[in-house]
């Protein structure tokens, strides 16, 4: 087993529509205003960006971005990522009832070196670490999309 890679899965149940959904999630760089733990997000070019993220434990990773797949027809968002997790992430948004479903996946390694050292007694924390991150997600999703109303997901 390489304990430096991750398997992510999560599913989130928000009360919108996947257009309004999918027109916020595309929107990478409005990340910092409704996920505490996503603190910065920078545009590079159209279809590549920088973030940093950190949850509860005080250490920052660094990740570049690249779109792999932006399908607003199939509610699909993908991307590959490089920097200190190698691999790649998706959203996937269906309709349920009037609400949606969006079904995050993501697949890395670490290729940071601290946490490439701590990966066994790590693990653990590392996982809760991540499910701490998504769980604010969700909320803060769900707030944003409130706030925004059906009309005006893309302002």
């Amino acid at each position: 087993m390489n304990w430096c890679r991750y398997r992510f899965r999560s599913v989130w149940q928000l009360a919108a529509p996947p257009e309004a959904v999918y027109a916020v999630l595309e929107c990478a760089e409005e990340y910092p205003r409704w996920w505490p733990q996503v603190r910065e997000v920078v545009p590079v070019d159209d279809v590549t960006g920088t973030a940093r993220f950190r949850s509860f434990l005080p250490y920052d990773l660094v990740v570049t971005a690249e779109a792999r797949r932006r399908d607003p027809d199939a509610r699909v968002l993908e991307v590959v990522l490089r920097g200190d997790l190698e691999g790649w992430a998706r959203w996937t948004l269906t309709s349920r009832g009037p609400g949606t479903r969006a079904l995050y996946e993501q697949e890395v390694e670490v290729t940071s070196p601290l946490m490439r050292r701590l990966a066994v007694p790590g693990r653990p924390v590392f996982r809760a670490n991540h499910a701490l991150m998504m769980r604010a997600g969700e909320r803060g999703l769900a707030a944003r999309l409130k706030l925004k109303g059906p009309g005006e997901a893309r302002r």
